[in-house]
């Protein structure tokens, strides 16, 4: 800390710096402009380096002043930041989950949470990454795999895996003209266009089922959740997890292909970390959620 010019010298560069006015500065830090000016000076004293141009109606950075601008700005940037994220927020619940999950089932069944927790504020993290609940600040994660996950965390089973082959029905209703027996069991998947994901399925559900790939027409997408859009729009065959397509195929929009299923795999795990006593709105999110899951 020895090396560290005076930080109320730094504050008060900082604040004349983005203000270009002792005066404007010290209105803005509650204290005087004489004051101000005099923190500035031992700064720039301790560092040997004029900051600022003092002229007839306010202040110019010097190219040195500027350069140490942008720095000093941005390290209080962080500073402001890293402290609103340790200071709890009343009422905000932080999960984390994949984008697929987001939009295909969490974000649908959105409505029915604010309905009962209006005093609650969830707040979603989608992305890929796992997001750490230290760093991240996150208070919750959705994760597919198996336990344990951590001593440090507790593990709630949402929805155990169950992939299906799912599809528009236009594109099943053409499959069914062109065979004679239009039982949904005999289509043969091995000759229809497929939609893949970034899980790339394809290749171990024909092969339990014990069918060997037909079709030339493939489409790769990076998400689960672009592979179902796809889907209902007729450009293939996907593979999902039935949870994730349950409003879809209720509202008509896709139909499940044939009889096949696939439950190997890591389920859906709901996170969260051991604490002597959960936050009520955290404790209520976990409730919701789990109720939500078992509708299904």
């Amino acid at each position: 800390m020895t090396d560290l010019p005076p930080l109320n010298g730094l504050r008060a560069f900082d604040v004349s710096g983005r203000r270009l006015s002792f005066r404007a500065a010290a209105d803005e830090m509650g204290v005087t402009q004489g004051a101000v000016a005099q923190q500035v000076r031992q700064l720039e004293s301790h560092l040997g380096v004029l900051l600022f141009d003092r002229l007839p109606k306010g202040l110019a950075l010097t190219a040195a002043g500027r350069l140490y601008h942008n720095r000093i700005s941005g390290a209080f940037e962080e500073l402001r930041a890293a402290t609103a994220q340790l200071k709890p927020e009343p009422g905000k619940v932080l999960i984390s989950v994949t984008p697929s999950f987001a939009s295909k089932w969490l974000i649908p069944n959105l409505p029915g949470f604010a309905e009962e927790h209006p005093e609650i504020d969830l707040r979603i993290l989608a992305t890929e990454k796992i997001s750490s609940f230290h760093s991240d600040g996150i208070d919750l994660a959705i994760r597919q795999g198996a336990p344990p996950f951590g001593a440090t965390l507790n593990a709630q089973l949402l929805f155990k895996q169950e992939i299906i082959a799912v599809a528009a029905p236009d594109l099943i209703a053409s499959t069914h003209a062109a065979i004679e027996d239009p039982d949904a069991d005999l289509i043969d998947l091995a000759g229809l266009p497929k939609i893949h994901d970034a899980h790339d399925l394809w290749p171990s559900f024909l092969a339990e089922i014990a069918q060997e790939e037909k079709s030339q027409r493939h489409l790769r997408l990076s998400q689960t959740a672009l592979a179902v859009d796809a889907a209902i729009s007729g450009q293939g065959v996907a593979l999902v997890n039935r949870f994730l397509a349950a409003r879809d195929i209720e509202a008509g929009k896709l139909v499940e292909v044939g009889a096949y299923h696939s439950a190997v795999g890591q389920d859906f795990y709901l996170l969260s970390l051991r604490r002597p006593t959960a936050q009520a709105q955290v404790a209520a999110v976990i409730a919701w959620l789990t109720a939500q899951a078992t509708t299904l």
